[in-house]
């Protein structure tokens, strides 16, 4: 199955990252929106999946761990493959072409603003109408459950959001760059799969799928305000998603691929 090299995928990816800085603001939003649907999606399966404390009493939570972080991935495949923009993968992809001179600052930020208020709208969307006012989160294992998972990720210092912040978008990046290398539907869903469920399972933290989890947890009644969503989860989130991004993937690819300069940057050699 024929794939793109690093380099190419660097190439494909800053003319995405153009096009992306590019779109009307309305279709900006619009996309935005779905994209937040999509992930909520991944996020209320891995919620319906894995809710309950069997794996803990059966000395197995690296199990549950797994199960949660093993279907959420759904989400960034119809992100990827239906097609939407996604805050998370847009701290990379125009932030590389950026770097490379292609497209500009003012259309990145604009990009990022309504993307973010868009990705918000779907994953609310989700949480109140498709999770709270079905009732599919109101009988216990769920509902219990889904009050936890609100409850931990505001409980977490400034320091640790921010840091799982950097360590989950460097891996969704990472998923993203590598469904770029494949032009077939089987090649992008292997590529976005392993990655996303690694860092789902490992613990790190998605600002978007946070603007789904932690809302359903306020709407199910969880001891949990708005104001602590937005203060001690999302914005350190956001900051740390955003760094692992631009920093560990663009940054990185384009250092290595698209610098030009006195020290023009030479494709490593190929592994053999």
């Amino acid at each position: 199955m024929p794939f793109k090299s690093p380099k190419e995928i660097a190439e494909a990816a800053c003319s995405a990252g153009t096009a992306k800085t590019q779109l009307p603001w309305g279709k900006m939003l619009v996309l935005g929106i779905l994209a937040g649907a999509y992930i909520a999606f991944g996020a209320q399966l891995a919620v319906t999946a894995a809710a309950g404390d069997w794996a803990t009493n059966l000395g197995m939570p690296g199990i549950q761990k797994f199960i949660f972080g093993g279907v959420f991935p759904v989400g960034l495949m119809l992100v990827v493959i239906a097609g939407s923009e996604l805050f998370t993968g847009n701290c990379a992809i125009p932030v590389l072409s950026c770097m490379s001179g292609k497209a500009k600052i003012g259309g990145l930020l604009k990009n990022w603003f309504f993307v973010y208020i868009g990705n918000f709208i779907g994953a609310l969307i989700v949480a109140y109408l498709l999770a709270h006012m079905t009732g599919l989160f109101a009988a216990s294992p769920w509902h219990e459950y889904i009050g936890t998972i609100a409850s931990k990720k505001v409980s977490l210092g400034w320091d640790q959001a921010f840091l799982r912040g950097i360590g989950c978008n460097w891996l969704v990046c990472l998923a993203v760059w590598m469904a770029i290398s494949s032009d077939s539907i089987i090649g992008k869903v292997w590529a976005i799969w392993w990655p996303i469920m690694a860092f789902v399972a490992l613990g790190y933290e998605h600002s978007v799928a946070n603007m789904f989890f932690i809302p359903a947890g306020i709407f199910e009644g969880a001891a949990v305000t708005w104001g602590d969503f937005i203060v001690k989860n999302l914005i350190p989130v956001t900051l740390g998603n955003i760094v692992g991004a631009a920093v560990f993937v663009s940054g990185a690819y384009w250092y290595v691929y698209m610098r030009t300069g006195k020290q023009k940057a030479q494709q490593p050699p190929a592994a053999k």
